[in-house]
Formats: structure tokens, C-alpha cells, sequence
């Protein structure tokens, strides 16, 4: 199994910081975005499972009681395997329940979130049933990159 791999770049005009993180270093950044995002939280995550949800669900309700708005955009449950179907149907209920905005995109395959519209991660895991699979993510400090993202997916619609 590879070690996180880390590197900083910053370019010349200073829009981009950028760190690659793998499966296991992923979730204590991502947590820490989430827990300091002050206003939006989108997840693009094409699968959603209950033990997951379960690990990420005292995060997320700590982050809707401070006031932000949070959106996930998924699969239909019906797409999802038979024997995880009922796992992504329990675990979205209970996102709604707590005040997540859930959205269902069909075929949906992107991994992303973009928190304040300020840090863009994107890569290969799936935020939102990742569980024994050998993955990668990147997160990018940009205003300007996450905007592109924002509207090249065309999400913005959905924010308002």
C-alpha cells in the first residue's frame, strides 16, 4: 500500500495550491475542510453506504447546525447494487433527516466536494462509500477552480 504523497505547488500567478492524498489520508483533511466551511458544502458522490454515512454524520450535523448549506448530489438508490440499494435508500433518509439537500444524478460517476467555493477535491474516491479500494484525491485551494468545477457540472442552479 503506497504512504500519502504530498506536495505542495503553487503557480506563478498564485491561484493553485494543491495536495494528493490516497485512501487512507483522505478523510482527516477532508473532515477538517468540512468542519471549518463556513457557508456551502457540495459532495458529488455516485454511491452512498451506511457505514460511511455513519462516520461522517456527526461532521455533517455539526456542520448544518453552524449554518451551512449542504448539498450532496448522487445516484438513485435504484442504481446502486441490489445488496446496496437499501443501505444508500436508509442512508440518504437519514441525511435528509438531518437537513442535507440530496440531489439524484443518473449514470452520476464524478467524486468531488467544494467547500465555500474556495477548496476543490476531486480524484477517484468515492466521499461517501469509499471503503477497501485503492484511490486518490486532490485538494486544490482555488476560488477560481472551484467556480469552474461549480459550473461545469452545472450545480450552481441547485445552490440557490
Amino acid at each position: 500500500m503506497f504512504s500519502l504523497l504530498t506536495k505542495r505547488n503553487t503557480n506563478s500567478t498564485g491561484l493553485l495550491t494543491s495536495q494528493l492524498y490516497d485512501n487512507d489520508t483522505f478523510y482527516k483533511d477532508f473532515v477538517r475542510d468540512l468542519n471549518k466551511c463556513k457557508s456551502e458544502s457540495i459532495i458529488e458522490s455516485p454511491f452512498i453506504t451506511s457505514r460511511r454515512i455513519a462516520n461522517l454524520l456527526p461532521t455533517l450535523q455539526k456542520t448544518i447546525s453552524r449554518g451551512v448549506k449542504i448539498v450532496i448530489n448522487t445516484r438513485d438508490p435504484i442504481e446502486h447494487k441490489p445488496s446496496l440499494s437499501v443501505q444508500a435508500t436508509n442512508a440518504i433518509a437519514e441525511l435528509q433527516r438531518i437537513g442535507v439537500d440530496v440531489l439524484f444524478t443518473g449514470s452520476h460517476h464524478r467524486k468531488l466536494a467544494i467547500f465555500d467555493r474556495q477548496i476543490l477535491w476531486e480524484g477517484s474516491l468515492n466521499i461517501l462509500s469509499q471503503n477497501n479500494s485503492c484511490e486518490i484525491m486532490r485538494r486544490i485551494q482555488s476560488p477560481e477552480l472551484a467556480q469552474q468545477m461549480i459550473k461545469f457540472v452545472k450545480i450552481d442552479k441547485f445552490l440557490r
